[in-house]
């Protein structure tokens, strides 16, 4: 389970550690490829290929005790992500992979996050990349109706019209974390505050089929395991979790699994197909490269393997 920070205090997580040796496998014969909506406001359409990103730099390289917060090192160093040329990296970096989307992690309505969502969407402007939000609160209490509705509210008002931010329908996408005691109770929450307003993806729960309401769309984010798929929602990808201050990783790296693991979900054709993640250093679950996995290509190891099976 990751720690997450909290809106005034960005508190990041863990970090990955072992990593795997020898170069991928080859790319498969054919690649899967997105398509894009015409018209006015083109969005990429089912599967979609997005990356967990975190904007909480450089906040949280410093915490518990330690600094940086993280057993590797990025190859841009201990960026800010407040800087428009680390942003522009990043999406170059992301769209090298074939992700159609970033979803930011977002700490409420004024947090260090909130202040650098028009920042992606700027960095964004003219690319078909687009950005969401993961709705943080929930993984740490239980919102109420009316804080809910008023946060989307502002979402929508501030962002979700954006030219850069991810619609589906024409609704906005919101992605939301989630409390290992959340239950249907949750999910009502939500239905009754969006009042159809976004397209809602709610994190999976034990017995979540069996609520009466439902959201869009589910997905799992469990980066320490090494896929998850949510039958007839989404699929997710981690290249590793080695959290810092733990002696071992819970999930070590190996490139070579890692491209097998993608493979798998290209084949599962999940409407979602995610990747825990792009850039949280804290629990070691980033794809962005980084010294320890350099290549050749300079977008390293990980990134590159995204970019065989997922290029378009």
């Amino acid at each position: 389970m990751r720690i997450k920070m909290f809106a005034a205090a960005l508190v990041a997580v863990v970090t990955a550690g072992c990593f795997g040796i020898g170069p991928p496998p080859p790319p498969p014969p054919t690649t899967t490829t997105t398509s894009t909506t015409p018209g006015p406001d083109p969005q990429p359409t089912f599967p979609i290929h997005a990356a967990f990103y975190y904007p909480w730099f450089p906040e949280a390289w410093n915490q518990q005790g330690f600094n940086p917060f993280t057993n590797y090192t990025p190859s841009l160093g201990f960026y800010d992500s407040s800087s428009t040329s680390t942003i522009s990296t990043h999406i170059a970096q992301m769209r090298y992979a074939g992700m159609d989307a970033g979803i930011a992690s977002w700490w409420g309505q004024g947090s260090d996050t909130d202040a650098r969502i028009p920042l992606l969407l700027q960095g964004a402007s003219g690319t078909p990349f687009r950005w969401s939000l993961y709705y943080e609160a929930e993984g740490q209490s239980s919102p109420t109706v009316a804080q809910i509705s008023t946060d989307l509210t502002y979402v929508a008002q501030h962002y979700g019209s954006d030219p850069s931010y991810l619609r589906i329908g024409g609704r906005p996408v919101i992605f939301v974390y989630a409390q290992p005691i959340d239950a249907c109770g949750m999910v009502n929450r939500w239905v009754q505050a969006n009042a159809h307003r976004f397209y809602v993806v709610l994190k999976v729960f034990k017995g979540y089929k069996t609520c009466v309401n439902q959201p869009d769309g589910w997905h799992q984010y469990g980066p320490a395991v090494a896929t998850s798929d949510v039958a007839g929602e989404s699929f997710s990808v981690s290249p590793g979790f080695w959290k810092k201050g733990t002696a071992a990783a819970r999930l070590v790296r190996n490139p070579a699994r890692f491209a097998t693991d993608v493979q798998s979900m290209i084949a599962s054709n999940e409407r979602f197909q995610l990747v825990t993640t792009f850039n949280e250093w804290g629990e070691g679950t980033s794809v962005e490269p980084a010294t320890q996995w350099a290549s050749p290509s300079g977008d390293g190891t990980y990134l590159d393997i995204l970019h065989q099976y997922l290029a378009h």
